[in-house]
């Protein structure tokens, strides 16, 4: 199976950019939720209670809407 994307430019230029930055985009909201994976695993010594909870909570977050929009970290 073959897929094919065709834009019109430069009226679709920001589409464009958006599918051909598609794997970026990916990469930085992984990259994202491994940095806050590790600072859950291995908490700083100092690190209040409040932060390891936002950071847990960013993470779910990122985690509802990416199962919401099928996207697979």
């Amino acid at each position: 199976m073959k897929a094919k994307l065709t834009f019109k430019l430069p009226e679709d230029y920001e589409d464009y950019r958006m599918a051909i930055d598609a794997t970026a985009y990916h990469h930085i909201l992984f990259s994202i939720d491994q940095w806050l994976r590790g600072k859950l695993k291995y908490p700083e010594d100092n690190v209040s209670e409040d932060t390891y909870n936002a950071y847990q909570e960013v993470r779910d977050k990122i985690h509802d809407l990416t199962m919401e929009n099928n996207i697979e970290l």
